[in-house]
């Protein structure tokens, strides 16, 4: 993803080609710091899994440790993030239910 070179690394599972629903894991690499890019909002919501490692929200203040869930409904701010250890995250998105 734009901004995030040399912080993490994407696999997409699966993209719906038609609907832009997509499942990937985003590996964020030991010391990882996207402040930088501030913290983001988008108009579908999204769901989180953290599948090992944590990774601080700073819109939450809070660090997001291995087993996580978080769902997150259109326009929510979240972000920016960081990592000491590194974290590997399960994102699905559903760019087809838009907030409106």
């Amino acid at each position: 993803m734009p901004g995030l070179e040399g912080m993490a690394e994407h696999l997409t599972l699966s993209l719906d080609e038609t609907t832009g629903e997509c499942t990937r894991l985003t590996r964020f690499f030991p010391g990882a710091d996207t402040a930088a890019l501030g913290g983001k909002s988008h108009d579908y919501p999204e769901e989180i899994f953290i599948v090992s490692g944590r990774l601080y929200d700073q819109a939450f203040e809070l660090w997001l440790e291995t087993g996580h869930y978080a769902s997150r409904p259109p326009g929510e701010v979240h972000g920016p993030f960081r990592t000491d250890d590194g974290c590997v995250v399960l994102e699905i998105s559903f760019p087809q239910k838009t907030a409106g």
